[in-house]
């Protein structure tokens, strides 16, 4: 047997090569759209892909598994459980509890394990020659190193009333499917810490079962079904607002990407006529690159690990946008943007220089110091905007903070002073950047930025309350 863990940092997301060396045919499992990484590999190992399977119907991804069916002609082996409003709207192969595929030596068998959506399966891997016990679990967003699914997401993401205590239901009798399994068998989920899919995740890729039936939260409440899903549905982090179309996207038809596209470098003249047609532009520059000199209107999203995070809280699917990127940078950038179908990418701007030499006047963010903000909570009447999420200000806060979520921002305008100074922060000052260019853009002037944030506040023993 051959595997390979592809992980992609940016979605804290992990897909599944697979192969049996005999047969020289391969599976992939959760493949994410940027898909030409699968068939690296299988020429590498000299494999041709056949079988490419899906837990689920991701919400934080946009699954490459019909870009991938259509460059190798492989068959996509997808989740018929769930009930009628959970059905893929497109030709595959369906899978019911108890099914198994076959690929060369190797058998995939099917667990349905609803919980974090009605159609969610898992696949048991047996390596036939090697024994006839299960080695592998492949969980999807079932169970992860130290925590589970959240049933949650269809009703914050999706508006769908009523379905995580339904959900929550469904993943505690699941979890007895996983309890029965060999406590030896190798656990391997589709996401890491960093996503946005449960609020506990573990940092390792992989476990056992054994291990998580000792450390993992969830088999705590074997006996107590009501405290499981009093614990399950507290404290969640607030969905990105991509996540519906992400949804809607993985069900039904849409336009395929075969390839990374290559975005075309842009006039002055062609951003200036493209921001009058409503198109944004984000400056995916550092944070203090951006502070120090931005093009007016601009939005600042960093090209880190939560770049296409972001970009999904921020853009419209239906509206075409522009980067301000370094070209080294445009692969990573566009790869990001590609994985949550983020693909109406007019062009970019390489650098903002360019701006100030057609004659145009960059502005400044103004940023201050942990002394320049004691002072000013201290003894002007400011108002305090903490940006964070709600799990994050309610465990500790400063005094006086009012919480506005950096993503509900937008919506939240009215909670924002216009008449008096205003600092915002955040935990490190990301999420305070993205929301200072937010907030400029809305034409606000009275703001600063605590850009230290709570880290800062707290390493220097200031109060919090919570």
């Amino acid at each position: 047997m051959y595997f390979q863990h592809i992980y992609d940092k940016s979605l804290a997301q992990g897909s599944y090569f697979i192969g049996c060396q005999k047969a020289g045919i391969a599976a992939v499992i959760d493949p994410k759209r940027d898909v030409d990484t699968y068939l690296q590999i299988a020429r590498e190992q000299n494999m041709t892909i056949t079988h490419i399977l899906e837990t689920h119907i991701h919400a934080d991804f946009l699954s490459g598994s019909r870009e991938l069916a259509l460059l190798t002609g492989a068959n996509m082996y997808l989740s018929d459980e769930g009930g009628p409003d959970w059905q893929y709207e497109f030709k595959h192969i369906g899978l019911k509890d108890g099914d198994s595929i076959q690929l060369g030596n190797l058998v995939f068998t099917v667990l349905h394990t609803p919980g974090h959506t009605p159609e969610s399966i898992s696949f048991l891997l047996t390596d036939k020659p090697a024994s006839d016990e299960p080695v592998m679990l492949f969980t999807g967003d079932f169970v992860f190193v130290g925590d589970i699914g959240r049933p949650d997401l269809l009703e914050k993401a999706a508006g769908l009333k009523g379905t995580q205590e339904i959900g929550a239901h469904q993943m505690f009798l699941s979890l007895k499917k996983f309890s029965a399994l060999p406590p030896y068998v190798q656990v391997w989920p589709a996401h890491g810490a960093g996503s946005a899919c449960g609020k506990a995740l573990g940092a390792v890729p992989s476990t056992t079962t054994g291990y998580e039936m000792v450390r993992n939260w969830a088999f705590r409440f074997q006996e107590d079904e009501a405290g499981f899903i009093q614990y399950l549905l507290a404290d969640q982090p607030e969905p990105p607002a991509y996540f519906a179309m992400m949804k809607k996207l993985n069900k039904t038809s849409r336009p395929l990407l075969t390839e990374v596209p290559a975005l075309n470098a842009l006039s002055i003249d062609e951003v200036n006529a493209a921001r009058k047609k409503g198109y944004p532009l984000i400056d995916t520059r550092p944070k203090a690159s951006f502070a120090k000199g931005y093009i007016p209107g601009s939005i600042n999203i960093q090209h880190n690990n939560l770049f296409n995070t972001w970009a999904g809280w921020l853009l419209d699917y239906n509206t075409p946008f522009m980067l301000v990127a370094e070209p080294d940078q445009l692969d990573d950038l566009t790869r990001q943007l590609m994985r949550i179908g983020l693909d109406h990418i007019y062009g970019y701007l390489p650098d903002v220089a360019d701006w100030e030499k057609a004659g145009g006047q960059l502005e400044q963010e103004p940023v201050i110091s942990l002394e320049e903000f004691k002072d000013l909570h201290q003894h002007n009447g400011i108002q305090v905007v903490d940006l964070r999420g709600a799990t994050e200000y309610q465990a500790g806060h400063i005094q006086g903070a009012d919480h506005v979520f950096v993503g509900h921002l937008l919506r939240n305008l009215d909670k924002i002073n216009r008449d008096k100074p205003v600092v915002i922060h955040c935990q490190g000052g990301d999420r305070a950047a993205i929301g200072y260019s937010l907030l400029a853009q809305q034409g606000f002037r009275n703001v600063l930025n605590f850009s230290a944030g709570m880290n800062q506040w707290i390493k220097d023993q200031n109060e919090v309350v919570q």
